[in-house]
């Protein structure tokens, strides 16, 4: 897709260092998957896992009216080292992220933290080998709330309650870092995480207007069409996720991941025009998934 001229003069003043771009924020986000009837379904063009997705009210500052998945901003508090802590600790997390431990213990915690703001969805148990199995009673609401008002820490809510962060439930996807012409800026980490057993995801987020579970193929396919507005990000992680048969299989795919930071940059497309450069990533997953690139 062209880009408009503003954006790709906006772009040259970037890159000749006549305005400075704006510091991205370290941000965790989660891809939900479960295992629903659409995995067994007829239709093949529907099949396969089903992602949580979010759309974001429109009169939010960052990316209104488009459709996310749950997470947000590192907060100051996620770099706790007396954190409750169960799975690959953060300086093997910080391997496969690219990142020191700091930030790396940063990240999971913020991924989890707000899932669970977002979602009600809990990657957390008693102890290594489970997870909690109901959150949504008024005592979880209650925390809930008090977290995402920062009057609780995650790691003073865990204590509470006698739990340590899964960190094997998560698995990481992908990087993607907004363009340096845009005035908000985040270096976002993308996780996936397989809907807890017993659990159950919950429309709570005052930042979004509507949320569903749908296939990540029916959401590349919406998307293409124009009903659903996504940020290349979401897309393409959607698009990844369709490329498996089950929630399983992309977790499973996963386990030996090392992530790049990848940021889209403004590039002449032809015919005098400019478009963003796309994932390294991106033509392949469009044939294996039969699409037509753009």
């Amino acid at each position: 897709m062209a880009l408009p001229q503003r954006l790709v003069e906006q772009s040259r003043r970037f890159d000749a260092g006549d305005e400075a771009p704006a510091e991205p924020r370290n941000a965790a986000s989660v891809l939900l998957l479960r295992s629903g009837d659409s995995e067994s379904a007829g239709d093949s063009s529907d099949a396969g896992p089903e992602v949580y997705l979010m759309r974001r009210q429109k009169t939010m500052a960052a990316f209104g009216g488009m459709w996310v998945f749950p997470g947000g901003s590192v907060d100051p508090s996620d770099d706790d080292p007396a954190l409750r802590w169960a799975g690959p600790t953060p300086q093997e997390w910080a391997e496969a992220l690219g990142v020191d431990e700091s930030l790396a213990r940063s990240l999971v915690c913020a991924a989890v933290r707000e899932t669970f703001e977002e979602s009600g969805v809990l990657l957390a148990g008693p102890d290594a080998t489970s997870v909690v199995a109901d959150t949504t009673g008024d005592d979880w609401e209650a925390d809930r709330v008090a977290l995402e008002a920062h009057e609780l820490s995650f790691h003073d809510f865990l204590l509470r309650r006698g739990l340590v962060l899964r960190s094997d439930l998560l698995g990481p996807l992908s990087g993607w870092l907004t363009p340096i012409f845009e005035p908000r800026r985040f270096r976002t980490w993308f996780f996936v995480a397989l809907l807890p057993e017993g659990q159950v995801t919950r429309d709570i987020s005052s930042e979004s207007s509507a949320v569903e579970w749908r296939t990540a193929a029916s959401a590349v396919r919406e998307a293409l069409a124009g009903n659903v507005m996504m940020m290349p990000p979401t897309f393409q992680n959607c698009l990844e996720v369709a490329q498996h048969a089950t929630a399983h299989e992309v977790l499973t795919a996963t386990a030996d991941r090392r992530i790049e930071m990848f940021m889209p940059e403004v590039a002449e497309a032809g015919d005098g025009e400019f478009a963003l450069t796309q994932h390294p990533q991106w033509e392949a997953l469009m044939r294996s998934s039969g699409l037509a690139s753009s």
